[in-house]
Formats: structure tokens, sequence, C-alpha cells
């Protein structure tokens, strides 16, 4: 799928869902866990950049609950930006919202504008690791020294690693989307070790895709659920807050702090 088709996919989405998750995506328990790991990231004083912010439900969240100073949303779908700014309309948050059309290949922004910068799956909306790496690099470069970068993205060595247990038990194998390009951890390590940025990895979903994408096939018929709604989805969800851990997760976050020199 080239960049254009993807640009039209989320322009629809944006267009079909308005102001729901679904905009983004389906499985909001996916996305309250994404939301919870990065809010972890974000102080009370911070000046944050959510790139790809979608139409602003994350960004949303983030301002109720982590009452950073303000946060600029970013997204190159310009039908999600016009949703995030309706909703933007009715909020009374002590958080200053802003959001734009952006591209996270060329950020609008100066040299170390924000105190933290995110991404939850944009990267893997580029068609090539090089527009992928341009990405990356443009994170890090709008923020501040000493500051963060949380890439909340899909990888695909936990794809493999799902599959290889669901052909234990016969199952069809997941599959990236026409529009995804799944990053791949080993090349990321090779590209920030390179560069000498220290960085973590956050396993913030493993426990949840075992039970909704593997176990949950096992034990239930998952055809008399729609969407995102069998009730072994949120049972995973409440374990995955207690325990995490053993590489299943598909959603990873990876935390970069950009050198103070």
């Amino acid at each position: 799928m080239s960049q254009d088709h993807i640009k039209e996919y989320w322009e629809q989405q944006a267009h079909t869902h308005a102001d729901s998750h679904w905009a983004s995506w389906g499985d909001h328990w996916m996305i309250d866990l994404e939301i919870e790991t990065i809010g972890k990231h974000i102080g009370p004083h911070d000046h944050v950049l959510d790139i790809g912010c979608a139409n602003g439900y994350s960004a949303f969240r983030q301002a109720e609950l982590r009452r950073p100073a303000a946060i600029t949303g970013v997204d190159f779908a310009s039908a999600m930006i016009d949703a995030a700014n309706r909703s933007n309309q009715n909020r009374s948050d002590a958080t200053t919202l802003d959001f734009q059309v952006g591209d996270v290949r060329a950020l609008d922004f100066a040299d170390s504008s924000f105190d933290v910068a995110y991404t939850t799956r944009v990267l893997i909306n580029l068609p090539t690791w090089e527009q992928q790496k341009q990405g990356i690099a443009e994170c890090l470069r709008v923020v501040k020294p000493n500051g963060l970068v949380v890439l909340s993205e899909g990888f695909w060595e936990p794809l493999v690693l799902l599959n290889a247990m669901r052909a234990l038990k016969a199952m069809p194998p997941l599959v990236e989307h026409d529009f995804n390009r799944y990053l791949k951890m080993s090349s990321l390590d090779l590209l920030l070790r390179d560069r000498d940025l220290p960085y973590t990895v956050e396993d913030f979903s493993s426990i949840y895709y075992l039970g909704s994408r593997f176990l949950r096939e096992l034990v239930t018929d998952p055809s008399a659920y729609p969407g995102f709604s069998n009730p072994v989805n949120e049972r995973f969800f409440h374990l995955e807050r207690e325990f995490s851990g053993g590489g299943f997760g598909i959603q990873q976050a990876v935390v970069i702090r950009k050198p103070a020199g």
C-alpha cells in the first residue's frame, strides 16, 4: 500500500468514527495499556508532543490523568485533526491542548521544543525502515536534552513468537495489516547503539496478547463476541496490569533518553 493510500485509510477512519477510540483502533483494552504506559513518563510541568494523535482520544486522556502543562498533537490525516479540534472545544482541562496537521518525518517544530515526545503505532505506518529512521530522528530532534522519546509501536519479533505459539495449535498466523510495517527490535537496537542513545524496553502487553490472541481461541468461540468484546480480553487486561513479560506482546514501548550534552 502506498503512503497516499495509508493516509486515505486514516482519513476515512476519522470520518467514520469521529471522536471514538475506533478511529485509531478497536482494541480499547490495548489503548488503555498504551495510555498508562506512556503516562508514567509524563510529569505535571511537561510540554508533551503526541505524534500521530489521531482524533485526540489518548491526548485527552493524558490531560485528564497526568495534567501536564501542555500537549501538542499532530497527525498527517487532516480529518483526524478536525475531529480532535471539535472535541477540544468542549473541554476545560488545565492542560493546554493544541492539534495540528503534521508528519513525523518532518515535524514543524524547533529543536528541543518538548520535554516528552511519544508515538503510538505511528512509525509502523511508514512503508520503509529508512522512513521510520527519519521519523525517529525527528522525534529526538524536537525533544530537549535529557528529555524522553517514547516509541509505542508494533514489533516484528513478538509477532513471530506469537505465531509460533499459534502454529502449535494449528491456528492461522496473525498478519500485519497492509498499511503496517512492524519495526524490528534488532534493527532499532543497532540504530540506537550506533548513536549512543540509552534506552529501555517496556513490555506492557505480552500477557494481554497471550490471552487475547492465543488462549481466547482455545477457551471461547471468538465468533460469538463482536469486535473486542470477548470477556477473556478484559480478564487479561487486568492481569496485564499486574504482571507482564515473556516477549509475546506485539506492542512494546521503547523509551529513549536524549543525552544532556
